[in-house]
């Protein structure tokens, strides 16, 4: 079983950054393929962003592609979340997901996830 702990999430104007953390209790963290995700009130829960096992493979939401960026550091068991040019419509509570795996394969569906954070809200105004 692996915990995970958002953190980084706040109030910005549009156009600005921020960058999430999410950190694993599990030592094994370099066998879990991580995902960002995030919910919108009243909206189901969306892709965002994931990193397979090894950091060669990432994928991301077309709304997000060329502002956000994932990235990990096993030695440190977390993976990351750089938010830049944000826009009102990016304001949602972010969680991050991990999936053990031994292939270096990209997830994108909440049903592919067992584990999760308890979300860090992020709100761009106008």
């Amino acid at each position: 079983q692996v915990q995970l702990v958002e953190s980084g999430g706040g109030l910005v104007q549009a156009g600005g950054s921020l960058r999430l953390s999410c950190a694993a209790s599990r030592r094994t963290f370099s066998s879990y393929a991580m995902g960002w995700f995030r919910q919108a009130p009243g909206r189901d829960r969306e892709f965002v962003a994931a990193i397979s096992r090894s950091d060669d493979n990432t994928s991301y939401a077309d709304s997000v592609k060329g502002r956000f960026t994932i990235s990990r550091d096993n030695a440190k068991n977390t993976v990351y979340l750089q938010m830049n040019s944000l826009k009102p419509e990016d304001t949602a509570v972010y969680y991050c997901a991990a999936r053990f795996t031994s292939t270096d394969n990209l997830y994108s569906l909440v049903s592919q996830y067992r584990y999760w954070g308890p979300g860090t809200q992020v709100t761009v105004s106008s």
